[in-house]
C-alpha cells in the first residue's frame, strides 16, 4: 500500500491531507449521521407548536362562553342533520376545552338516530364506531377518554369530530395521530364528515398533506362552512 501523501506545517511536524470541509454537502445525510429535513417534517413541526398553541386558547375560554358557543353548534349541526331516525351518529366525548356535545346526543337519541362513540384499537389504525346512550357502561380509552364498554360496533352516517383548528379548505388540524384521516379512508362508504369547534380555532392553513382529508362541512358557534 502507498504511503499517504504529506505535507509540511508551520511547526514542522507531518500530517497527512483531510478531506476539504467543503465537501461535506456532498455526502447523504444517512452515511453522515446528519438526519434529512423533508417539508413534510418542517409541516409537523410547525403543526405541533400551532397545536399546542390552539388547545392553549380553548381550554382559557370561560366555561359560560363555551356553553354558550356549544348551544350555537348544536343548533346549527340540527340544522344540518336534518331527520336523523335510524340514522348512525358518531359524536365525540369532550375533551381538553372541545364542546361538550353529550345533551345534543341525547336528544338525537330521542329523535331515533342510533349514536356512536369513537374507539382507538392500535396505533396508527382506523377507529372503530360502538353504540352508546346515557346510562350505558363506560370504560377508560386512549388518553383516558370514556368510550363504550358493550356497544355494538357500526359505521357512521355522520361523522362528527373535534377540531383543534381548521382552515378555509375545511381541513382539520388534529392531535396528531391521524386516526380520523385514516378512518375516512378506510369506511367502504363514506359518512357526511364534519368538523366541529370554535371560530376562534380557524387559520390561514394546515398546510394540508397528500394523507389529508378534509371535512365535509366545519360549524362553530359563528357559521357552517361548507367544502
Amino acid at each position: 500500500m502507498a504511503e499517504p501523501e504529506r505535507h509540511q506545517t508551520n511547526d514542522d511536524e507531518t500530517r497527512e491531507y483531510a478531506s476539504p470541509a467543503c465537501s461535506l454537502h456532498e455526502i447523504d445525510p444517512a452515511y453522515s449521521g446528519i438526519p434529512a429535513v423533508t417539508a413534510e417534517d418542517a409541516v409537523y413541526a410547525w403543526r405541533k407548536v400551532q397545536r399546542q398553541k390552539l388547545i392553549e386558547e380553548r381550554m382559557a375560554l370561560p366555561q359560560a362562553q363555551r356553553e354558550e358557543y356549544t348551544r350555537s353548534i348544536a343548533a346549527h349541526l340540527d340544522q344540518l342533520a336534518g331527520d336523523v331516525a335510524g340514522k348512525h351518529v358518531s359524536l365525540f366525548w369532550p375533551f381538553r376545552g372541545e364542546p361538550d356535545l353529550r345533551g345534543w346526543l341525547n336528544g338525537l337519541a330521542a329523535r331515533g338516530a342510533i349514536c356512536l362513540l369513537p374507539v382507538v384499537v392500535a396505533k396508527a389504525s382506523p377507529l372503530i364506531f360502538r353504540s352508546w346512550k346515557m346510562g350505558e357502561p363506560l370504560e377508560r380509552g386512549v388518553w383516558n377518554i370514556p368510550v363504550p364498554a358493550e356497544g355494538k360496533p357500526a359505521a357512521p352516517d355522520i361523522l362528527i369530530a373535534p377540531v383543534v383548528g381548521f382552515d378555509r379548505g375545511c381541513f382539520r388540524l388534529g392531535y396528531g395521530g391521524g386516526f380520523f384521516d385514516r378512518t375516512l379512508a378506510s369506511l367502504e362508504r363514506k359518512p357526511l364528515a364534519i368538523g366541529v369547534g370554535y371560530q376562534s380555532q380557524e387559520i390561514d392553513t394546515i398546510y394540508p398533506l397528500s394523507h389529508d382529508i378534509p371535512m365535509d362541512v366545519i360549524v362553530t358557534q359563528s357559521e357552517l362552512r361548507y367544502r
